[in-house]
């Protein structure tokens, strides 16, 4: 499994349930691996791992693994249950409605619905009936990338809404469900769905940097419901996962699903297994990369983007989580970091640095070396995954590319 970073205001949201109930939250979070310190730190960071652990340990304590966000609690036990309701469906959409149905019966404020849009395959509204078509309309899985494919391809949109008048929004709530909603369809198809947009019907939170790497990098909010959209298409792929395979999603979740669905046999992998191998100073050009991989650039920059993903924004999340993992493991100064990074200049490598966590580099080093050794928390920045995804996952680079790109030493768009 690939490592990854969660910004500590997951943790707050996560634990402000159990402390409403008056549970002990610093014995749940130790038992996480998480200093409970580190919450007095806005610009802390912890493994994916850890966070991984503090949802279930949060969800048995609260037997809700959706962490008291419906006045109805999701048992524990629930996601598993809505898994192996969808290993009969022959396609996404058909998994989807199904999915959408599970959580019509289970959530009392909450409903999730499916607008295929135009191009998918049964072509009727609502995602909460009972799932039954199989879908056989759009085009094959192939073809354009996200960037590309909205105006080429019909969308499909999975929403949240309030099911009573009365019910509250609450934004960890839609953060969760959008994350186990996409999590879960990626993993059902063996590959990245892009999100193209991302809509939310709250205001947009002081942390919105981080939905970038979450969700989209194209957000809106205060708008009337909460939604993200991708291209139509995705929903006539089959599904591809079995009982068998399903055994071992599960043993992995949520971590597999807080860290954005990563296909360890995808050209994204591929690529980043490539750069992992080498130090930042001999990362290769893009041309380079792809007559490594025995592609053409312009096939390498298309499937990138099929799987929601661009080469600078992998180098740019590798050299964010190398940064990291320097600054909290070793005793180099910050000049020395931003050279072995590639940044031209040590101002350069500030400037990123402050948009990726908030923080300047000599500032995140002291406030990580007041919690000592050993608290664990950060951790997985150190090798430099950088898929940057899930929950919250890698949402420090909640910059974006580029937020050091246009600083390094070579340019490799």
């Amino acid at each position: 499994m690939e490592k990854g970073t969660i910004a500590m205001c997951f943790v707050e949201q996560a634990i402000q349930p159990v402390q409403a109930r008056g549970i002990d939250t610093i014995s749940i979070l130790r038992m996480a691996g998480i200093a409970p310190h580190l919450l007095k730190l806005p610009q802390a960071r912890v493994s994916a791992s850890s966070y991984s652990t503090l949802w279930r340990l949060v969800a048995r304590a609260l037997d809700d693994e959706f962490f008291g966000q419906d006045s109805h609690p999701m048992r524990v036990g629930s996601f598993a249950m809505l898994c192996h309701s969808v290993m009969g469906c022959h396609t996404l959409e058909h998994a989807l409605r199904r999915t959408c149905r599970f959580f019509s019966l289970v959530l009392d404020d909450l409903a999730v619905t499916l607008e295929p849009g135009s191009g998918s395959g049964s072509g009727s509204g609502s995602g909460s009936g009972s799932g039954s078509g199989s879908g056989s309309g759009s085009g094959s899985g192939a073809g354009a990338g996200a960037g590309a494919g909205a105006g080429a391809h019909s969308l499909a949109m999975l929403r949240l809404g309030p099911r009573r008048p009365d019910a509250a929004v609450r934004v960890f709530g839609h953060e969760t469900m959008l994350i186990l909603l996409h999590g879960l369809m990626c993993w059902l198809v063996g590959r990245r769905v892009p999100i193209l947009q991302a809509c939310f019907a709250y205001a947009e939170p002081l942390y919105s940097a981080e939905y970038k790497m979450m969700y989209s990098e194209r957000m809106k909010f205060d708008m009337p419901m909460t939604q993200i959209e991708f291209e139509s298409r995705y929903l006539s792929l089959p599904v591809i996962q079995t009982p068998e395979t399903l055994e071992a999603f599960l043993s992995s979740a949520p971590e597999n699903i807080v860290l954005k669905y990563k296909n360890e046999r995808s050209l994204t992998a591929r690529v980043r297994r490539q750069l992992r191998i080498l130090p930042p100073a001999d990362w290769p050009r893009f041309e380079e990369i792809a007559d490594t991989l025995h592609l053409t650039a312009s096939t390498l920059r298309r499937r990138l983007a099929d799987e929601g993903q661009s080469y600078q924004l992998l180098l740019d999340e590798l050299r964010r989580d190398l940064a990291i993992g320097a600054l909290i493991h070793s005793t180099k100064t910050v000049s020395a970091i931003a050279g072995e990074l590639g940044f031209a200049d040590p101002g350069s490598f500030h400037r990123a640095f402050k948009k990726w966590t908030g923080t300047p580099p000599a500032g995140y080093r002291k406030t990580r070396a007041v919690r000592g050794a050993g608290a664990g928390a950060g951790a997985g920045a150190g090798a430099g995954a950088g898929a940057g995804a899930g929950a919250g996952a890698g949402a420090g680079a909640g910059a974006g590319a580029g937020a050091g790109a246009g600083a390094v030493n070579r340019t490799r768009r």
